[in-house]
């Protein structure tokens, strides 16, 4: 795939992408241009706004069978993610909901807010078998309207009541709220917390994911559960080619110095519209960068922006990809971050017993 670059667009300030791209799914495609009409300001502040929808799925546990994803069981309380990544891998899936992956993906979200409800009622079947479920496997459940609705709270609530393992990947340091329920987990070996990382550059952080915390703020947060004798893993993802992976060496050793306990590491691909939509992200941020920052990440996809195979798609393929591979491999030891956690504990778990009611 090639990509042409977009002519200039309006920067729209605490959002990642940069234009409203069509999905994959339209029959037309469209593309905004300056007509030189004047638009109206209350107009473009709506289309700024963020706007929340409500489902109730008849289940809330989803189930994968990668080799290439560390668990088998997952839960994301909302679809898209007001931290507008503009890397993020989820972005395509908004194309299921007929929504743009670009503006779309940050701006008109849904939560799930009876999840807790259902994750009950799925715990209780009696075929249920227990394996750790994963709390933010596509969106952070930990994103800003999570202040608001407090579903990832109530999940956790569930979760802990019938002493199930569960693994948390986030970004934001509002998974500090929570401490109460994850210790109490953390005691029985119940729970994880995946805290993602991707510069420690607070202007390229701004830019690269505008709502999400601060990699300051997050240095602080991996303190704070340290502090709780909660097991914290690392992830950078995603790393960057040019643009991020320079500084991983750097970042190992601060979230060593915060408290870390391990890192792993995910390669950044470009699914789908994500190749645009990244693309003329680079083209606006970092003009002198674009061109080799998307070459170096064709060659550590044999040639493409995305290779979904198993067992490259998080690590790459190629030179480039290896050499990103033996630097972490040698960072993580000098930084004390490469034994894996241990496994979590899903001998714990206890479901309730049903009450039947026999008069």
């Amino acid at each position: 795939m090639t990509y042409k670059k977009p002519a200039d667009k309006q920067i729209i300030k605490g959002r990642g992408a940069i234009s409203q791209r069509d999905s994959r799914y339209n029959q037309q495609q469209r593309e905004q241009f300056d007509d030189g009409w004047h638009q109206d300001s209350e107009q473009i502040e709506c289309s700024q706004a963020t706007q929340v929808s409500f489902e109730t799925p008849k289940t809330i546990i989803s189930r994968n069978q990668s080799p290439d994803v560390p668990f088998e069981q997952s839960i994301n309380p909302y679809r898209g993610c007001e931290h507008g990544c503009i890397y993020c891998f989820a972005r395509p899936s908004h194309a299921y909901l007929d929504l743009s992956p670009g503006l779309d993906f940050e701006t008109k979200l849904t939560a799930k807010r009876h999840a807790a409800d259902i994750l009950r009622k799925q715990l209780l079947a009696p075929n249920y078998q227990c394996k750790p479920i994963a709390l933010g496997a596509n969106t952070d459940p930990y994103q800003p309207i999570e202040r608001r609705y407090h579903i990832t709270r109530d999940i956790l609530l569930v979760l802990q009541e019938f002493n199930h393992p569960c693994i948390i990947t986030t970004k934001s340091a509002l998974v500090e709220r929570d401490l109460d329920l994850i210790s109490a987990m953390a005691d029985k070996n119940l729970i994880h917390v995946n805290l993602s990382f991707t510069t420690l550059d607070p202007t390229l952080s701004r830019y690269l994911e505008p709502r999400a915390s601060s990699p300051k703020r997050r240095l602080q947060t991996i303190a704070t559960l340290k502090q709780a004798n909660i097991p914290v893993n690392i992830l950078l993802a995603p790393v960057i080619p040019v643009l991020t992976d320079p500084e991983m060496e750097t970042i190992l050793q601060a979230v060593s110095e915060s408290g870390a306990d391990s890192a792993n590491y995910i390669l950044l691909r470009l699914p789908l519209e994500l190749v645009d939509l990244f693309a003329e992200w680079l083209h606006h941020h970092y003009p002198d960068k674009a061109g080799h920052v998307l070459q170096q990440i064709q060659q550590t996809r044999q040639g493409k922006y995305n290779d979904s195979s198993f067992e490259h798609r998080a690590s790459g393929k190629g030179v480039m990809a290896e050499i990103i591979h033996q630097r972490f491999n040698l960072a993580s030891k000098k930084a004390n971050l490469s034994q894996p956690l241990p496994a979590l504990n899903s001998e714990l778990f206890q479901p309730h017993p049903v009450q039947i009611d026999l008069f």
